[in-house]
């Protein structure tokens, strides 16, 4: 429930070009699109996609880590994501 809360608060920030809006919004698409290649296993171009998104939010991620760690630690344990190696 509080990650719900977290989530719903950035979304409705006003700021939507900030890192943390555009790694939840990742995280929110990642989410779809591993729903859906659970029952498409052969949806190569869905997967291709997932792989790029990724990367995107890997890309922000170690962004937001070299920038502010603090922020970087309280939003990927609302996200429920774990840590990458290089952070």
């Amino acid at each position: 429930m509080l990650k719900d809360a977290f989530v719903s608060i950035i979304l409705q920030e006003e700021n939507r070009g900030s890192a943390e809006f555009q790694v939840v919004n990742f995280t929110n698409k990642i989410r779809k699109l591993t729903l859906h290649l659970k029952s498409h296993k052969k949806d190569y171009l869905s997967q291709r996609g997932l792989l790029k998104i990724l990367g995107k939010r890997q890309r922000l991620l170690a962004y937001l880590s070299n920038k502010n760690r603090i922020r970087y630690k309280e939003l990927i344990g609302q996200l429920n994501i774990r840590e990458t190696k290089a952070g």
